[in-house]
């Protein structure tokens, strides 16, 4: 019996049918063809793959960028019956190499794996020796130096198609400019691949950029206005905390989502989402990927987003069930500094670069010549301060050497010592008085440290015990007996990383190898920060016709729907200013309003508003109150 796509989606997704494109890619990879898939947010790229894995013999290779994506992508199928794993850091090294014995046998139909993974001999040798039936590589952009998560790793899966030259492959992403799509298929050898494109447009995404220097104010109403389910985005673990909390203060049921957060938490607020109990999620970025949720009605982005690429990704979340949905993004004067400083300050150049390895290599007393075999425990505050490094921007130098293959970082690297008060102020107070030696340690941390009462807390130990006089060893004392008194949640990380040399050491020989690449990416990022600027700032040219430029697609025609068209529907120079007047006076007749009040009554811009505000207290129609409001002129 011959067994069709169409009842494969229906068995084990119970869709009964596919979106565009869907079906002619699945059925292009059943005939054995390498595909190139670019589909944007919300097009269904997963089932590209997993479908036609499903109908063949053999094990699906998937390789994947996001150790969470891939969790998130084996426990869906697991929900539905089929057989997949993720060979992530949470398994130990016998577990590894048992689950690849399972893959050889016939376990699962699918296998995750990250590319550096891949060059792993250990797992080269056993994928030889699997019956695989398809090569998918999900993220394709990453292979791009100009791709907006460039990983050096991805240069190498090509080496599947020497393991196995008679299965196909299929590449996709849903991002990609021109000059990446281009990379993709040269460095994945898709010489005669089946390229499959949908245009980026997206007819019932209304894109929206307000300017606002009172961003909780605006919230607040663009949330009350369109009620349905809801994303926020912020910038750091600390605001998903508190502007979730002034949310549910004013009446909007919401949770916050970060990746500090415990498991446990994390499903909990996840799921009063995915239900519908709570309105919005506020979440940093590392929320959104592999989540599927149609209804989604208001993508709003508090901060602006460091690439056109993440924005229209995170914003494409919205509006998947096809019913008009909205991509906000607030912003003010103080945005394109914030911007800059966040991406732009903290970029290591090539000089920078040297710099911190060759600061390494004297931190570990590695010889010129030599390539360690050891393993090195390192504490990076402690490597900030003997150097007198900033820290931000020594990270992501030592992050970039990680990623090029120079050195290698422990899985925990980001996993630094955390701290959370889990009482309340008074509590806390009444336990400093009755222990005084720990004491001095707490006036410290609540001293040098904001929102440890609301949001797991990375703190600096060798910091802390400078300030308090003593060693390490007697903060880590301290810190283990508050967590045994249930005072905080601890998570402690007395060692950031396990780092290791990669590479025989030869200083500058050894970056001047990836020197071109630092300086591609640094470029890059300078360009993708100037596009999001521009973005924001162009308020004349269509927001849809902005975004699918920068995407290489042209397109004649306006969306009609953003905030530059509905601006252009109704200029507020033609509004009859006389009968807006007379609104407003009835208005207040009702009760006294504020100007902020008055705007959402007349839906007028801030600036329109200030100006009839002036001509009518000058025309002596109003007057001010002493609650600083607005009430009609008796007469």
């Amino acid at each position: 019996m011959i067994v069709r796509p169409i009842d494969i989606l229906d068995r084990y997704w119970n869709f009964k049918g596919f979106r565009p494109m869907q079906e002619e890619i699945i059925d292009t990879v059943i005939d054995g063809k390498d595909v190139f898939a670019l589909l944007p947010t919300g097009g269904g790229k997963s089932l590209c793959y997993q479908v036609p894995a499903m109908i063949s013999d053999g094990i699906c290779l998937v390789i994947s960028p996001l150790i969470a994506l891939m969790k998130d992508q084996v426990k869906a199928l697991k929900t539905i019956g089929i057989k997949a794993i993720a060979l992530t850091s949470d398994l130990r090294p016998d577990e590894i190499d048992t689950e690849l014995d399972n893959c050889i046998f016939g376990a699962y139909k699918f296998l995750y794996i990250s590319p550096e993974r891949l060059q792993q001999e250990l797992v080269q040798s056993r994928i030889k020796q699997m019956r695989v039936n398809l090569i998918a590589v999900d993220e394709a952009h990453c292979i791009s130096q100009w791709g907006h998560d460039f990983r050096p790793a991805y240069r190498d899966i090509n080496i599947l198609r020497e393991f196995h030259p008679e299965v196909n492959l299929i590449a996709l992403t849903a991002t990609a400019k021109p000059e990446v799509v281009e990379d993709i298929i040269t460095h994945l050898y898709l010489e005669d691949a089946k390229h499959f494109q949908r245009s980026f447009r997206r007819e019932e995404l209304a894109l929206m950029v307000i300017e606002e220097e009172d961003k909780h104010y605006r919230l607040e109403q663009l949330l009350k206005e369109h009620k349905g389910s809801s994303i926020v985005y912020v910038r750091n673990r600390k605001s998903t905390v508190t502007i979730s909390e002034y949310l549910n203060t004013i009446g909007i049921n919401a949770v916050h989502y970060h990746g500090g957060l415990q498991h446990e938490e994390k499903q909990s607020h996840y799921e009063l989402w995915m239900s519908g109990e709570s309105q919005v999620i506020v979440a940093t970025n590392a929320f959104g990927m592999g989540i599927d949720k149609a209804d989604v009605e208001t993508v709003i982005h508090i901060n602006l987003p460091e690439s056109l690429e993440s924005y229209y990704q995170e914003a494409g979340r919205a509006g998947r069930n096809g019913k008009r949905a909205f991509g906000i993004i607030l912003k003010n004067n103080s945005d394109e500094s914030r911007l800059r400083n966040q991406f732009l300050k903290v970029l290591p150049d090539v000089k920078f670069v040297k710099h911190i390895y060759r600061k390494l290599c004297s931190y570990f007393q590695v010889a010129y010549g030599e390539r360690p075999e050891n393993l090195f425990d390192f504490k990076f505050d402690q490597f900030c301060k003997q150097y007198d490094l900033n820290s931000a921007k020594a990270y992501n130098a030592i992050l970039l050497l990680d990623r090029n293959g120079i050195i290698a970082l422990g899985h925990n690297f980001k996993n630094q010592t955390t701290f959370q008060l889990k009482i309340g102020k008074e509590q806390l107070f009444s336990y400093m008085r009755t222990h005084p030696m720990i004491a001095e340690m707490l006036k410290v941390i609540l001293r040098t440290y904001g929102g440890v009462f609301d949001v797991p807390t990375r703190i600096n130990l060798l910091l802390i015990s400078e300030k308090c006089e003593q060693t390490e060893e007697q903060i880590i004392s301290g810190l283990k007996r508050l967590e045994q008194d249930e005072i905080i949640a601890l998570r402690l990380s007395q060692t950031d990383a396990e780092i290791a040399f990669l590479v025989p050491r030869e200083d500058d020989k050894t970056i001047n190898s990836i020197s071109r690449i630092i300086e591609q990416q640094n470029k890059l990022k300078h360009e993708q920060i100037r596009s999001v600027l521009d973005y924001v700032e162009n308020d004349q040219i269509c927001r849809s016709r902005q975004i699918l430029a920068y995407f290489g697609e042209k397109s004649g025609e306006d969306c009609g729907i953003c905030s530059v068209c509905m601006r252009a529907k109704q200029p507020e120079s033609s509004i009859n200013t006389k009968e807006i007047i007379t609104r407003i006076i009835a208005v207040l007749k009702e009760g006294p309003l504020n100007s902020r009040e008055l705007m959402k009554h007349t839906r007028l811009s801030e600036k329109k508003v200030s100006e009839l505000i002036r001509h009518m207290l000058e025309k002596n129609l109003i007057e001010v109150t002493k609650t600083n409001t607005y009430k009609p002129v008796d007469k």
